[in-house]
Formats: C-alpha cells, structure tokens, sequence
C-alpha cells in the first residue's frame, strides 16, 4: 500500500455517461448507464480538472509504477491505493524485425513485465483501489484467464475477497493462480459471454461488486495509463500507427482517452495515432462490425482461440471501439490461430522475445497491413503486447 496523504491530489470531478453525457454520482460505486437515449446500456467515462498551463514535471508523482500519474487516475486518497508495482513497461525497438520487414522505425510496448504477467493488473489496480475507496469488499470477474488472475492478486493484496468465474477449457495456469491468490474460482462451459451468468448470480446472492470489461468505469483508467506512458516515453510525440489486440477493447478505449487527456493540456499535438483492431480469426465480431458484416449489439457467436484474450463474441463497449478506429481511419483484422503462433515464433527467434499469442498477431497484422498498403514503412509503428507466453504453453503446445 502507498501511504502518502499529503500527496492525495487527484483531479477526478465527474462520470459521466458514454452516449448521454449524464452524469453520475461519484461516491457509491456505479456500474454502467441505462442511457436516456436508448434501452441500451453504454460505459461511463471518468472526467477530470484537466490543468492548461502546467508541465508534466509539475503535475506528475516522482514514483515508478502507473500511479505516477494519479492526479488523472479516481482514487482520491492515495492511502486506497492497491499497487504490486504495475506499469513503467519498457517501450522497445526491434531493429531486427524492423530491418527484415523494410521498416524505419518498429517498437514494441511490452505489458508482460507487469504483475501477474499482463496488462490486465493496470486496470485491476485502479478497479480494485477505487472500490476499496468506496467501501467494496468482494468483488467478482468474467474472464479468459488474465483479467481473473490479476483481480484475485490485488484483491488478496487489499485484504478483499474475490470471486473468479472463468472459461473450463481455460489453461490451467491461469486456474491455478486464481487459487493461489485465495479466489473463489468458478469454472463455466462455454466463452467469457457464457460466465456472464454465474456472474450476476454471485452479484444477486452475494452482493458482490461486478467489475467485468468495462461494465465499470475505473478498469479504463488503469489502462489508460499505457496512452500517458508511450507519450511521455516517446518524448510527447505520438507514433504513427498503434496495433493493439482487441477483445474486450478496454486498453484501446483507454490508450484513446489519454490521448485527449494529454492534448487538452497541452502535453502532446498534431494528429493522433491509426488505432489497428487486430483479432482472432475464430474471434473476430469487431472486424465484422468494421467490415459491414453485422450492426451494433447484434449476436456473434465465436469459437476459443489460442489467444484467450481475444475469443470475446460480445464486447460491451464495442461502440466506443468502432467509434475510435473510425475517427483515427484504423483498421481492423483477424489473424487464425497458426499464423498467431508463428507471429510468436518469429519474434522470439529474432528479437528474444517471448509473447503472448495477442503479441505473435500482431507480428503477423504488420506483415499483412505492409503487404496491403495500409502501412507505410517510413512510418513510425508501435505494437503492443498485451502479456507473457509463459503463461499460453499449455495452449501453445497443443496447437
């Protein structure tokens, strides 16, 4: 825990609603809106007092992990703060994929040196240190696998309990994790959309705080923390091109949000980065939502992939996710499973890294972005690799 009240300097003001802009109260813990435009549900977005003549030297917190940047994070007594030191990844070249590829510039953000091996314990930091702060004791979670094993770690490290409902077909390791941390782990036949119904059950029979993609606001705040981080990284200037794989859609909604963050004060300019949605070919309803190929809300029905971050049929903040690869002029697109696995092989042959199978897509999109026009080569690209390989073995082996 972080004890440092003097340093409580949070901006956060309001949450509002995604679609409406109705606002919500900010001290009881809120889930998503029932818009007033809509019978839909939409995603609430926190705001903040954004600062128009400050420096980041000025407003930033001399610390190593996201909460460097806790005056734009919720928590609003740094006390609350539930942290296993997430965030600070390094931002890599890779000349030697760069230069095979014909490319000028080639990085890599690299997510799998956080806690629990992924992305996913920047926005379970944030989630877990805001429901702390409001009074939540147990909290339960829809996953493939990550988003569980990182709830169950900060919840044991804020003395909460968790409730972890996750695929069967799951990699055992990620199973096995939830256990070690102390979760309640509850096994569902079917997809992370099919454990959506033990979870309202644990909600209705526990009272247990619900904290699924984007069905509550601070998880994106967590994640957001990777848009502030590439800036500051890259000296405030912005790369050309993002390729971000896309499940639940959470740290691409994020990454955006910071970047209209640091552009209202001033911290960044100039047009902002092509937002790449890059899926699983056995999963791919953004693509097809992209393409044309089905409307908003309208049932997918996807199959597991060897990437289990990406097998989402059902993305719940997906037109927030059409909304930013279409004002960025992104694209989205699916990789099968085989050429994932390749992706990961030929990185790790050939820079030494060893990522995750979301990471071996990305590999893999480039190439075909590049073979297709959509890239230049003179372009400044970043990849970003959402976890560890270490963790997919099981699946890898088996495929």
């Amino acid at each position: 825990m972080t004890a440092t009240t003097d340093l409580a300097i949070s901006r956060y003001k309001s949450l509002l609603c995604t679609e409406c802009g109705k606002d919500f109260d900010t001290d009881v813990i809120q889930h998503y809106s029932a818009c007033e435009r809509s019978d839909c549900a939409f995603p609430l977005s926190a705001q903040y007092e954004l600062p128009l003549r400050e420096s980041p030297e000025t407003m930033l917190l001399k610390r190593n992990d996201m909460w460097r940047y806790a005056p734009f994070l919720p928590v609003n007594d740094l006390d609350n703060i539930v942290s296993l030191g997430e965030g600070n990844t390094p931002l890599l070249e890779l000349p030697k994929l760069g230069k095979l590829l014909g490319m000028d510039r080639l990085l890599m953000k690299d997510e799998s040196l956080n806690p629990t091996g992924s992305f996913k314990a920047r926005g379970l930091s944030a989630a877990v240190s805001k429901a702390r702060e409001l009074g939540v004791r147990h909290c339960v979670i829809p996953t493939a696998g990550n988003a569980g094993g990182a709830l169950a770690a900060y919840c044991a490290r804020a003395g909460m309990k968790a409730s972890v409902v996750m695929p069967s077909h799951t990699p055992e390791v990620f199973q096995m994790e939830c256990r070690y941390f102390g979760a309640d782990l509850h096994l569902v036949d079917g997809l992370i959309s099919d454990c959506g119904a033990r979870v309202k059950q644990i909600v209705a029979e526990y009272g247990a705080f619900d904290v699924s993609t984007m069905k509550e606001p601070f998880r994106q705040e967590g994640k957001k923390t990777m848009g502030y981080e590439i800036a500051e990284q890259l000296g405030w200037v912005m790369p050309d091109v993002i390729l971000y794989p896309t499940g639940g859609g959470t740290g691409l909604i994020g990454i955006w949000k910071a970047f209209h963050e640091l552009k209202a004060m001033g911290w960044i300019q100039g047009t902002f980065p092509r937002m790449i949605a890059v899926q699983a070919d056995n999963c791919k309803p953004i693509v097809e939502l992209i393409k044309g190929k089905r409307t908003f809300g309208e049932a997918y029905k996807g199959k597991a992939s060897l990437a289990n971050g990406l097998a989402v049929p059902a993305a719940f903040a997906e037109r927030l996710i059409y909304r930013i690869i279409t004002e960025s002029n992104g694209e989205a697109l699916a990789i099968a499973d085989h050429a994932m696995l390749q992706g990961v092989k030929q990185l790790a042959a050939i820079e030494g890294l060893f990522v995750a199978p979301e990471g071996g897509a990305l590999v893999m999109a480039l190439q075909s972005l590049l073979s297709m026009g959509k890239i230049d080569a003179g372009e400044t690209i970043l990849l970003l690799n959402t976890g560890t390989a270490y963790k997919y073995i099981e699946n890898m082996e088996q495929s």
